[in-house]
């Protein structure tokens, strides 16, 4: 899966989930004041891009350092990198 495919994979889970605009979807977009998420709603995040992906995150250290829609992007890439990787 490329990575633009796991943008639009990512965007389109939360944008169902949290009814987003589309068109807010943007990568600096910050969670909690652009987005309007709160700390309920990244818990279902977190629930929902498990889902969506097939891994678990909730011990990943990482998570607890985004801020951003870009910040989810790249965390989710780089696990997508590493679950494909592993044997």
């Amino acid at each position: 899966m490329r990575d633009s495919e796991i943008v639009e994979k990512i965007n389109s889970a939360l944008a169902e989930e949290f009814e987003l605009d589309p068109a807010s979807m943007v990568p600096e977009a910050t969670l909690f004041e652009d987005l309007e998420l709160d700390s309920l709603d990244l818990v279902d995040m977190v629930i929902v891009l498990e889902q969506t992906f097939g891994f678990k995150i909730r011990e990943e250290e990482e998570i607890r350092s985004i801020r951003t829609l870009g910040d989810i992007h790249a965390f989710v890439i780089k696990k997508t990198h590493q679950v494909l990787q592993s044997p």
